[in-house]
C-alpha cells in the first residue's frame, strides 16, 4: 500500500473582476512508497506548496483523489503523518515546550501519556533543549524552524511531509536538519519534503517527483532521473521543447 497517492489532482485559482483564472496545477499523478524518501523537487512558483496544501486539504482542489495509507484525510489518518509547512505560524507567547503541548493536544486530546518524554526526545534532535522555556518571540529564525521540526517529529509519524524544511537555515542549521531526516529514514518513516535544491535531494532521496509550471515531468527513481536528464535545468528544457511542438 502507498503512504500517499495523488491522482488527477487539478487546481485554478479564479482571478477578479479584471484578471484571468489562472490553473497552477494540472493533471498532478505520484505515489509514495511506504518506507522511502522523495523528493518533491522544482523551481520557485512550479506548484509544489499548492500541491502540498490540497494534500491537507488547506485549499480544496477542483478535482482528483488523494489518499493516505488508501483512506482519505481524516482525524486517525492524521495522527500517523507529521507536517511542517513552508511558512509556519507559531505562537509567538508560548513556550517552546507549551507549543509542542498544544500540538500533542491537538493530535491526541488530553491524553498526555509519553508527552513528556517525547517533547524532549523532539528538542534534543533540534537542540533546543536549553530553549525550550524560552517564548517563541525571543527565537531567530533558523530557531523557528528548528521548532516546527520538532512539532512534525513530536508524535512518532509513520509519514513525514515537509515544504522547504531548510529554508533560512545557516549551513549548521542544514546539516542539522538532513541528520535529523536520515534518523528518521533508520526509523523507517515515509519521508515527503520539497526544495528547488537537487543537491539536497542527492544527499537523501531515492525517488523524486519533478514539477514544473504545474506538471508532472518525473516520478522515479533519483538515480535514473540523474541518468536521463543530469540537471533540472535539462529536464525543464525538455518540457519547454514538448510544449513547443505541442504548439
Amino acid at each position: 500500500m502507498a503512504a500517499l497517492s495523488v491522482e488527477g489532482l487539478n487546481k485554478t485559482f479564479r482571478g477578479g473582476l479584471f484578471e484571468k483564472d489562472r490553473q497552477v496545477l494540472r493533471d498532478i499523478n505520484f505515489s509514495l512508497a511506504e518506507g522511502k524518501t522523495t523528493g518533491f523537487v522544482g523551481s520557485n512558483g512550479a506548484g509544489k506548496t499548492t500541491t502540498i496544501k490540497c494534500l491537507f486539504d488547506f485549499i480544496h482542489p477542483d478535482s482528483g483523489s488523494i489518499k493516505f495509507f488508501g483512506q482519505s484525510i481524516n482525524s486517525d489518518v492524521k495522527t500517523r503523518i507529521g507536517y511542517l509547512p513552508e511558512r509556519p505560524y507559531l505562537y509567538e507567547f508560548l513556550t517552546g515546550v507549551e507549543f509542542l503541548k498544544l500540538h500533542w493536544n491537538l493530535c491526541y486530546g488530553s491524553n498526555m501519556k509519553d508527552f513528556s518524554a517525547r517533547a524532549e526526545e523532539s528538542l534534543r534532535k533540534v537542540d533546543l533543549m536549553e530553549a525550550k522555556d524560552r517564548r517563541l518571540r525571543t527565537y531567530s529564525k533558523g530557531m523557528l524552524q528548528r521548532i516546527g521540526i520538532a512539532q512534525a517529529i513530536l508524535t512518532r509519524p509513520d509519514l513525514l511531509i515537509l515544504d522547504e524544511p531548510m529554508s533560512g537555515l545557516d549551513p549548521d542549521g542544514r546539516a542539522m536538519v538532513k541528520d535529523i531526516l536520515k534518523e528518521e529514514q533508520k526509523r523507517g518513516v515515509t519521508l515527503f519534503f520539497s526544495s528547488h535544491l537537487l543537491q539536497d535531494m542527492e544527499e537523501l532521496c531515492s525517488d523524486l517527483v519533478v514539477i514544473n509550471k504545474g506538471q508532472i515531468l518525473y516520478t522515479g527513481a533519483l538515480q535514473a532521473f540523474m541518468s536521463e536528464f543530469h540537471s533540472l535545468e535539462k529536464a525543464f528544457q525538455v518540457q519547454k521543447n514538448r510544449e513547443a511542438s505541442r504548439g
